[in-house]
């Protein structure tokens, strides 16, 4: 118990520590805030008019969409952050100080979820502005953004593998654009996903991200109650299909990230 209390307190210091560049470095909030009020204005007048979702305005279909690229995106920015700081010797000042091996991407990964609420935030008002709304309840709605960000939460474990193995952050940025480019832009984030061929529909309906993006629509009352189901179990379970991925992703991530941190640590 006393390990985990020392965690605890170790995590929250290196969460304040991050938190603290939003203060030092108020321009890295604005464009991590910007970027996502850019996505939803010019998905909703640039591509709404072309793009039609029968039974579903196209605005209130593409906000889960936008919000779960955002996240997804958000992630990266926790692999570049530790890449920086192995680059610039942080993690080994870390090291020399009596604190768990673990807290720093603890804290780094919980600061994240700030980062994200705030992110979320600014696009729903953005969202209200162009026309989308909350058809369902208020603790539906309060489960689509917490599954939202329990989603993003684990992504960002996958990025600190990520910013633990390579050597910089423009590499995570590179390796990382690979990877989620494929995973947003081949699901049912921006489209339909039965409008694509059928070997990309499929590879859309079993995708993370098409599930979360699911999930929060359903959660939001933004999807057709007229529309024939999906026969991919997939969509048809979307909030319990996230949750198993939130757990698998967790379940790997984690342990292998805290190994890649103390063989850094070790060097």
């Amino acid at each position: 118990m006393s390990q985990l209390m020392w965690l605890a307190a170790d995590g929250y210091n290196v969460t304040r520590r991050n938190l603290i560049k939003i203060k030092r470095m108020p321009e890295l909030m604005v464009w991590v805030l910007m970027s996502p009020i850019m996505f939803v204005l010019l998905f909703s007048y640039v591509f709404g008019g072309s793009i039609n979702v029968p039974g579903v305005n196209y605005r209130e279909f593409l906000i889960a969409g936008i919000f779960a690229q955002t996240v997804v995106f958000g992630a990266t920015y926790t692999g570049a952050s530790l890449a920086e700081d192995m680059q610039k010797g942080i993690i080994d000042r870390f090291r020399s100080l009596p604190m768990t091996r673990s807290a720093v991407l603890v804290g780094r990964t919980a600061s994240d979820i700030v980062y994200n609420v705030l992110s979320i935030t600014i696009m729903s008002l953005t969202g209200l502005l162009v026309g989308w709304r909350i058809r369902t309840s208020f603790w539906e709605a309060v489960a689509g953004f917490g599954l939202l960000l329990l989603f993003s939460y684990a992504f960002s474990w996958v990025m600190a593998t990520v910013g633990l193995a390579v050597p910089s952050p423009e590499v995570v940025n590179n390796a990382s654009f690979m990877v989620i480019m494929p995973l947003t832009f081949v699901s049912n984030a921006f489209v339909p996903s039965d409008s694509l061929p059928t070997p990309l529909r499929i590879f859309a309906e079993w995708n993370p991200v098409s599930a979360v993006t699911q999930a929060a629509r359903e959660l939001f009352g933004n999807t057709n109650p007229l529309a024939p189901a999906s026969e991919a179990w997939s969509m048809q379970n979307p909030i319990l299909y996230t949750l198993i991925w939130v757990v698998v992703i967790l379940a790997i991530f984690v342990p292998f990230a805290v190994a890649l941190y103390k063989r850094a640590a070790r060097k």
